[in-house]
């Protein structure tokens, strides 16, 4: 493939990066409305366990979070990323043409497997481009314009199923990652020259690998964004449940969700701001106590309920919650991949796996404990909240007692 001469323009890596993160958004959040609609086409006895559906992107993004970051290391970050968006093509092919629900998961988890390499080598190019809190700030405001994607992707998909079935939301996925390789293709220069790459051995891998789960403060990062990922997947499993169903919203569903995901993407674009005048560190503390205080509370108010609050009083608990998981979001995969400079690749694959693999255990046990009432679901954010904060004061006081690199000092 030729390359471009120069690199683009901030602003318009910032949109490329966003699209080509978006498409695991997309394939989750505009199936959101069709669930329903999916489990009865395809004979899901349990409502339960449409919640796979969701599920399985991100099982099948674990496993490939693995493979693109030491391929991008070695072959280039743009051929890695075809790799990936062509398989991810394969796996929305397989679900369209499902015949019952073992192959729509098939399918699913081959998206996931795909869209993996959008979400390690994305990062891998903002960090051959950016370092610190520049790098810390990109990031934030490519989740900012990322986050536009959830915000409308059910009503997009719901609005697809007003004039057809839930084949068509797959079909607009797949026209969409079309258009994402191919502005790749023609915009983005290479960044990882031929003189820094490494052979793709399975030696280098391990010790890539083996660097990377050694370092406490890239480890430690990882699994609380995990922690603080999953509480979020068990609310994206559950959310079709408690909004279509449990408040009989219907139709309306998208315009709620919508309005929650753009709370993330206000925070993204605070957190823009304020990461160029305080540390990342500092952020992501005041954000997890917030989210264990304010949870702690309403738990207490839900119970005095039986875990049936007004819906105006639960969108403003989950505006809080969010606003603050968009300050962890970015913040949390800049801490724990800027050690990792050297081998950007490879670091970002583990951090991202180890992260998936936390987030679907926990996410999934929180979606699969849904029971008519949102319990599960305020009971998942103050554990998984407090889980994380713990982790993150004891990672602190190693740091500080050992003198450890800090990126943001």
């Amino acid at each position: 493939m030729k390359q471009a001469k120069k690199e683009i323009g901030h602003r318009e890596f910032v949109f490329l990066m966003a699209l080509l993160m978006s498409m695991t958004a997309l394939s989750i959040d505009a199936m959101l409305p069709a669930l329903g609609q999916i489990g009865q086409s395809l004979n899901v006895q349990n409502p339960n366990d449409t919640q796979m559906v969701i599920s399985a992107v991100f099982l099948g993004m674990a496993g490939g979070l693995l493979l693109y970051g030491p391929l991008s290391d070695s072959y280039g970050r743009k051929n890695s990323l075809y790799l990936g968006i062509g398989i991810f093509l394969v796996g929305i092919i397989i679900s369209i043409y499902s015949t019952n629900f073992s192959f729509m998961l098939m399918g699913r988890l081959l998206q996931g497997f795909g869209s993996a390499s959008a979400r390690v080598v994305t990062v891998a190019l903002i960090r051959d481009r950016f370092e610190g809190s520049e790098m810390g700030r990109m990031m934030s405001l490519i989740l900012a314009v990322f986050i536009m994607v959830p915000a409308m992707a059910p009503s997009i998909g719901q609005g697809i199923l007003y004039v057809a079935d839930w084949r068509a939301i797959f079909w607009f996925i797949f026209a969409l990652g079309i258009f994402g390789g191919l502005w790749l293709n023609i915009r983005q220069p290479e960044t990882l020259t031929a003189e820094n790459r490494r052979s793709f051995t399975f030696s280098i891998i391990y010790s890539g690998i083996k660097e990377t789960l050694k370092n406490p403060i890239s480890r430690t990062y990882a699994i609380i964004s995990g922690i603080i990922f999953g509480a979020f997947i068990g609310y994206l499993s559950s959310a079709q449940q408690i909004f279509q169903l449990q408040y009989e919203l219907k139709d309306s569903f998208p315009l709620y969700f919508g309005g929650l995901a753009l709370a993330i993407g206000v925070s993204s674009f605070v957190n823009s701001k304020l990461v160029m005048r305080f540390k990342m560190e500092a952020l992501c503390q005041t954000a997890m106590i917030i989210i264990t205080i304010v949870s702690s509370f309403f738990m207490i108010y839900m119970f005095t309920l039986e875990g049936d609050p007004s819906l105006t009083i639960l969108m403003m608990y989950l505006l809080v919650i969010f606003f603050n998981v968009g300050i962890l979001f970015g913040n949390l995969n800049t801490l724990a991949v800027q050690p990792l400079g050297h081998i950007a690749g490879v670091g970002t694959s583990i951090v991202g796996s180890v992260q998936t693999i936390f987030s679907v255990g926990l996410g999934g046990l929180i979606g699969q404990l849904y029971n008519g009432t949102v319990i599960p679901l305020i009971s998942g954010f103050f554990a998984c909240g407090i889980l994380g904060l713990l982790l993150f004061l004891k990672l602190q006081h190693h740091i500080k007692k050992h003198n450890l690199y800090s990126p943001a000092k």
